[in-house]
């Protein structure tokens, strides 16, 4: 059995086909498992208490999401000075915007023009910095509060 050549099967278009393995519904798709989480020698995940969260405090942030959307998610309402550049762009490379912030994700910001009332959705991709006016909320780590910086 194992010296005969593999011959596969021929198609209605002459392309071989391959013998396919079936598969219970059950194993083909793996169970999802926190990543990090302990197995056991035998293949069997070891189920995790999740571990407490740490008390909020209004108008700060925790230690461990000190990322620029949650500064500025803080910080909304507030008028920004962004500064952004744009590579391999012919017509400009950096541009300046200036505008409320109205919200924040990962990945993007969006102002408004309190002049104009134009709205602006910028990615963070192209962010460089940011200047305000006024006083920042914002949280220094180990929980010291910063009353404004830049």
């Amino acid at each position: 059995m194992y010296n005969q050549p593999y011959k596969p099967n021929a198609t209605p278009y002459g392309y071989p086909s391959y013998p396919q393995q079936q598969v219970s519904p059950a194993t083909q798709i793996p169970p999802q498992v926190p990543s990090g989480s302990p197995i056991t020698p035998y293949g069997t995940v070891v189920a995790q208490q999740a571990a407490p969260a740490a008390p909020a405090t209004p108008g700060l942030l925790p230690i461990e999401q000190s990322f620029i959307e949650n500064i500025l998610r803080l910080n909304l309402g507030k008028v920004a000075t962004l500064y952004m550049t744009y590579e391999n762009n012919s017509e400009w490379n950096a541009k300046i915007f200036r505008g409320r912030i109205e919200a924040a994700g990962r990945d993007h910001i969006i102002i408004s023009d309190p002049k104009t009332g134009m709205r602006y959705l910028l990615l963070m991709v192209n962010l460089d910095y940011i200047t305000f006016d006024e006083e920042l909320q914002y949280t220094y780590p180990y929980g010291t509060p910063a009353q404004g910086g830049r």
